[in-house]
């Protein structure tokens, strides 16, 4: 009698038995409830009796309040390991990958230096130009610097989602921030994903980065996490949120429909290739020769961002950028580097800064058709921590072709680790217990639907920025406890705290309008679509 490890709270029903209830996104504090003793569950494949196996205790609070002892590393230390779908599944994946890696360094000077090139840093460019281009100016010189290859970092090692926030968390957002602000929050996501959307269709890229219109299911593991759903929902509705297009779902409905017996709701979202969207984006900023002069550079990790000293210079900007193959001079500093920036950044150590958290990912086989799953619909459970969906059949990927059933790209699992992968910063390895845990997940949830024991076609990891209440910084980096003067002219949009995809793309577009305001000599003006509470500095 086979039996697969799953760390997934299941409800009380007539199949499976509830073992534990975890409120995480519903706190200001990733991982601060109190848990005492958390709890998995084996799921008997025969005959879907579930038992409960209790871990140690766990207080994950502590993780977030204990000194950071250590200075995270330079990212460009870890070798890049080659099992990475998004990166790896086909020899084009990456057609940037190398772009500026070899020779001196394409400029001394810039007017901005961004340091990643994730889709932060890569939609920081692309808002520039679009800025540049409303106000009538000169072409801006603009240089990414990447450490590794091109878009290596969290965007091109992620889950693959693109659904916005429909109104989980909103109670939650409410009581901390206020109802406006919690509408803000939403009006974020739904302006990323809108924008997203319409960047792709104007660029008729639907089918090159594998735009998938699916619709998502969020699955309900426990009745406190039902129940704070349903708080969540009328808090959002009261407050006037849109909420046309949310379904409940009942057990039995779930059941008929998607094969898996617990509740849940679904509502409107995308799953895409993200590496693909960033090289798109990219190339069109790059190609606005007449707003930006674009430049990267990868394989150039910076290694400081100091002052330009007057004395003996002749440049006139402000910052110098130093990496292993020259300095540029710029006027403007933007830290897209997400859980790395405190490489840069040293008062963002710490539990009160950016943490990094190394995610796992794994690219699993089913055994049944896209329709026998339910549908392209993708998913996410147990208060988030495990997310999913299946890939388009005969898409482009080398796995792909030819393949009658699809390939489900599953992520989560850090809730079997005591320190839930909070201050990994090594996206080399995977981690064997959480790999175990991914690699049960799908057979365990979806009976029959999925070969017990089969091994994942591709497993890897990316490192997450977390802070403490999951809310990026963003905007003037001198805002954030230093004296703003020390710090004039850098700016930073980071730490998303596993939930960048619906955000980094917004908040990107934040900084670069700050950035253009400053060039006008005007006053920065916050869209009324961005909540401030995300504000590294709030306006005069």
């Amino acid at each position: 009698m086979s039996r697969q490890l799953v760390t997934f709270a299941f409800l009380a029903t007539s199949s499976v038995l509830m073992a534990r209830g975890v409120a995480l996104r519903n706190h200001p504090i990733p991982f601060a409830a109190v848990y005492g003793n958390t709890t998995t569950i084996a799921i008997t494949s025969t005959s879907a009796v579930a038992e409960a196996t209790s871990f140690a205790g766990r207080t994950p609070t502590t993780l977030f309040h204990n000194p950071f002892q250590f200075s995270i590393k330079v990212a460009f230390q870890y070798r890049i390991p080659r099992n990475h779908f998004w990166l790896d599944s086909t020899p084009n994946a990456n057609p940037l990958a190398k772009e500026g890696s070899t020779g001196p360094l394409s400029t001394e000077e810039a007017d901005v230096c961004i340091i990643g090139s994730g889709i932060t840093g890569v939609s920081v460019a692309y808002h520039l130009a679009n800025a540049v281009d409303r106000a009538k100016q000169e072409p801006l010189k603009v240089v990414i610097l990447e450490a590794r290859d091109f878009c290596s970092g969290a965007t091109g090692r992620n889950g693959g989602h693109l659904t916005p926030i429909a109104f989980i968390d909103f109670g939650d957002l409410q009581a901390r921030y206020g109802q406006q602000e919690a509408l803000k929050a939403l009006e974020l996501e739904k302006h990323t994903a809108n924008d997203v959307l319409e960047f792709i269709s104007s660029q008729n890229i639907a089918d090159a980065v594998d735009l998938v219109a699916g619709g998502h299911v969020t699955m309900f593991a426990t009745d406190g996490e039902y129940s704070r759903a349903k708080d969540d929902y009328e808090a959002a509705k009261a407050a006037g949120v849109d909420l046309e297009g949310v379904e409940w779902l009942s057990v039995e409905e779930m059941r008929s429909t998607y094969g898996v017996t617990l509740p849940g709701a679904r509502y409107k979202g995308h799953n895409l290739w993200p590496l693909k969207l960033v090289t798109y984006i990219y190339n069109y900023a790059k190609s606005q020769t007449e707003k930006v002069s674009l430049s990267l550079h990868t394989s150039t990790p910076v290694t400081r961002v100091s002052r330009n000293e007057p004395i003996g210079t002749t440049s006139s900007r402000r910052w110098k950028v130093d990496t292993p193959r020259g300095s540029i001079s710029c006027s403007y500093v933007v830290h897209a580097t997400n859980a790395y920036a405190s490489h840069l950044i040293p008062h963002l150590r710490g539990p009160s800064g950016i943490i990094p958290t190394r995610g796992q990912v794994v690219a699993i086989r089913a055994a049944v058709s896209v329709e026998e799953l339910g549908g392209k619909v993708s998913w996410d459970g147990n208060d988030g921590f495990e997310y999913w969906f299946p890939r388009p059949v005969l898409a482009s990927s080398d796995l792909e072709q030819q393949q009658q059933y699809p390939l489900i790209i599953l992520g989560g699992g850090r809730e079997v680790e005591s320190r839930f992968e909070l201050y990994e910063t090594d996206d080399s390895k995977c981690n064997e217990a959480v790999g175990k845990v991914l690699k049960g997940f799908s057979s365990g949830l979806y009976s029959g639907k999925f070969e017990v024991g089969r091994e994942p076609e591709m497993e890897w990891t990316g490192i997450m920025g977390f802070t403490k209440s999951k809310d990026p910084l963003v905007g003037p980096l001198g805002g954030y406890d230093v004296e703003g003067s020390e710090y004039e002219g850098q700016f930073i949009a980071a730490g998303y705290s596993g939930h960048g995809m619906p955000r980094a793309y917004a908040c990107a577009e934040v900084v670069a309008s700050m950035i253009s305001a400053d060039l006008r000599g005007e006053t920065w003006n916050p869209p009324k679509w961005f909540p401030q509470h995300l504000l590294t500095r709030r306006p005069h």
